[in-house]
């Protein structure tokens, strides 16, 4: 049994494929099996796992193209995996060469932990730099984000399989069971991270290292790029799911987090309305209520209060009032941005859909 077994899943990725098998190669941590999980690629990406694997037999090919989603094939992963921690890691990234050991000195620092991430450089499909992931550091201040957006990025998370094991854990599905079976979530693709990590987070169970763990790439292919919208949509139905199941677990208020949200750098167009300064404190009362007013979810809350106003002066005064004293992370600015851009005719505007019941 290896310390580490690495989820790489893949469909027709051959043209990065054996740079991020190379990037776990190098890796200054050598307990490790690689296992490429394909999702019936034709191009040759089988082929070229199959080379690797001759080369060293830590890597492992198994194929899986009856899989449903991306849910359901790192299922298949977790399924054979045998090891203390499974890492996820994408077929078009590269691990920089401490990321394991990082990692797990996290885990060591951080016993309550189910699912550590971390930061990332972003790189274009040649390789040339464009931008970082930086997303929050906190316990508590990670589960809070939860609510609103995907704190933990997915390629850069490892995950502690014994207590996956142990809590029955998988991709997709409801583990939480606040809700009765028939009104729980499943979500087979495009949310299935922030299904999962939104779940454990708002248990106190994620965190996030200030390292750089890895060059997240990102191209036209991305599926965060083809599918944006439906991402979006399916975003959002999670970010209520949770709030739904936070309220009840900590018997605290129910509040509709829709307002305050900024999946994929946006801000929601909820009926046209332009305050929700009413809904703000509604929600913030609960969040501090279920959180024990810990002092580190106070920075998540105020971004989310600028979020209150869709007045566009107000909102940049705003945002530019908060950046002068705070770090922004990913997301921040662009919801900012974004929902300044789409003011202009002509633009499209991503409206919020009326809230369903959990």
């Amino acid at each position: 049994m290896a310390t580490i077994d690495v989820l790489l899943p893949v469909k027709n990725g051959v043209d990065f494929l054996a740079e991020s098998l190379d990037s776990v190669l190098a890796q200054t941590y050598r307990d490790w099996r690689l296992l490429v999980l394909d999702h019936g690629s034709t191009d040759g990406s089988r082929e070229m796992a199959e080379r690797y694997h001759e080369k060293d037999p830590r890597i492992e090919l198994h194929s899986f193209p009856e899989a449903d989603g991306l849910s359901g094939l790192l299922n298949k992963g977790l399924e054979i995996a045998d090891c203390k921690y499974a890492m996820r890691h994408d077929a078009d990234d590269i691990c920089y060469p401490r990321r394991m050991e990082i990692s797990l000195a996290a885990f060591e620092s951080h016993p309550e932990c189910m699912a550590i991430g971390g930061q990332a450089d972003v790189i274009d499909a040649q390789g040339a730099p464009i931008g970082d992931m930086k997303m929050p550091i906190g316990g508590q201040r990670v589960g809070a984000a939860c609510l609103f957006r995907n704190p933990i990025a997915h390629p850069t998370a490892m995950l502690d399989f014994a207590e996956v094991q142990k809590a029955g854990i998988r991709y997709g599905v409801d583990f939480l069971k606040v809700f009765p079976e028939e009104h729980r979530m499943t979500v087979k693709n495009l949310a299935e991270d922030y299904f999962l990590f939104g779940q454990l987070g708002i248990q106190g169970k994620c965190n996030n290292v200030p390292e750089k763990l890895i060059k997240y790439r990102w191209h036209g292919n991305n599926v965060s790029a083809k599918r944006f919208d439906e991402q979006m949509t399916v975003s959002l139905q999670v970010s209520r799911y949770l709030a739904h199941a936070f309220c009840l677990m900590h018997d605290v208020r129910y509040f509709d987090p829709a307002p305050f949200c900024n999946h994929g750098g946006l801000l929601f167009d909820i009926d046209g309305r332009s305050d929700f300064s009413a809904e703000f404190e509604r929600m913030a009362a609960s969040v501090r209520a279920g959180f024990e007013h810990a002092p580190e979810i106070e920075r998540e809350l105020k971004f989310r209060k600028l979020a209150t106003t869709r007045n566009e002066l107000s909102l940049l005064w705003r945002y530019f009032f908060f950046q002068s004293s705070t770090a922004p992370e990913t997301g921040e600015w662009n919801a900012v941005r974004s929902w300044l851009i789409r003011r202009f005719p002509g633009k499209p505007r991503m409206s919020a859909p009326a809230e369903m019941a959990a």
